[in-house]
């Protein structure tokens, strides 16, 4: 197997753990790491080269392909950068924060013949492997409702230190919301589960208990192309203690039974009356910085994910989203925010 040499821009929580996945996934090699005040720490954990500037990591010559874990409002101008580089790369969600800047991304890469990537790991969870699975056995029907909640609690993680992060971008009016963080997997695994697109889109969009100019709350209706409905509830200043299991929480309705999915739990089919658990996902320590970039059952997806993103460089087809992929997450986005702003119905 030939190997793909990885440079990583972002020494953040993801920075660090693409860095983490790199070292693991067979088919590619980590060089070199730039941007972020963690950079030079980073890169010596891993004993690969610290790079004082982007623009210098993504023109060196032994870089194949390029890992983007910055700011959302970065996205756009580092992978233009590194395709004008010839190297592929796979951006962290969102692609970018505008459907024109994800069109031009996508020109360009096709143009250059180039891979571009984007970082939806939930698809290589077993949980949600699961539920892709089970709707294609038609387990529960003609899928008609999906109820979801993106629920939790920032001010609990900017509280602590264990991470290292000041999270200042949170509140940058060019990355436009928490919306931007929380909506692209919700999207990606609806298109993903029932294979259809949204095309209409009602929300209401708010911020609270801080001082933001941005977007903290969403509560949205979609409706797909197929005609299944969802309702979205999003919101990272969710007072504690929470509601149990609202983090990331999925419920399906289909002619003929119902799921109840929770990425991080279980995965329980309903059905003839009765509960069936399918799968527990085992436990992804997200919030613990001594787990986070050690744990397997974390790490596991995003491991995945790099090597998918390797193959598909060399020809191969993966599961590894796709640049339109990435672009449907922020075309529905985009909707949200305008129905918000506007008081209507958009049509995507």
């Amino acid at each position: 197997m030939s190997v793909t040499r990885i440079g990583i821009v972002g020494s953040g929580f993801m920075g660090r753990t693409h860095a983490e996945a790199t070292r693991r996934a067979a088919g590619a090699k980590l060089v070199a790491i730039a941007g972020g005040s963690r950079a030079v720490g980073l890169a010596a954990d891993y004993g690969v080269t610290f790079e004082a500037s982007v623009e210098a990591l993504i023109s060196r010559d032994d870089i194949d392909a390029i890992v983007i874990s910055t700011p959302h409002h970065l996205h756009y101008s580092q992978a233009i950068d590194a395709a004008n580089n010839r190297k592929h790369c796979l951006v962290e969600k969102p692609l970018a924060t505008d459907v024109a800047a994800c069109d031009a991304l996508i020109s360009t890469f096709a143009d250059a013949d180039l891979t571009l990537a984007v970082g939806y790991h939930q698809r290589f969870r077993g949980s949600n492997a699961t539920v892709k699975r089970l709707l294609a056995e038609g387990a529960i029907g003609r899928v008609r409702c999906i109820q979801m909640s993106a629920l939790f609690d920032i001010t609990e993680m900017r509280a602590a230190d264990g991470f290292g992060g000041k999270w200042s971008w949170w509140t940058d009016p060019a990355s436009k919301g928490h919306i931007m963080n929380s909506g692209p997997h919700n999207i990606d695994l609806c298109r993903w589960w029932i294979g259809s697109d949204v095309v209409s889109v009602a929300a209401n969009c708010g911020t609270f208990r801080e001082d933001n100019p941005n977007e903290n709350t969403t509560m949205s209706l979609w409706t797909f192309a197929d005609g299944t409905m969802a309702s979205f509830w999003s919101s990272s200043v969710l007072p504690a203690p929470g509601f149990d299991g609202e983090d990331f929480r999925f419920r399906l309705m289909g002619d003929e039974g119902i799921i109840d999915a929770s990425p991080f739990g279980k995965i329980r089919l309903g059905k003839n009356g009765g509960w069936e658990d399918v799968y527990e996902q085992p436990p992804v320590p997200v919030s613990d910085p001594d787990l986070a970039f050690v744990s397997d059952a974390r790490m596991q997806a995003y491991t995945e994910q790099l090597q998918a993103f390797v193959d598909r460089i060399q020809g191969r087809s993966t599961l590894c989203g796709t640049a339109e992929d990435g672009r449907q997450a922020v075309v529905t986005i985009e909707a949200m925010l305008q129905a918000s702003a506007t008081g209507q119905v958009v049509n995507v």
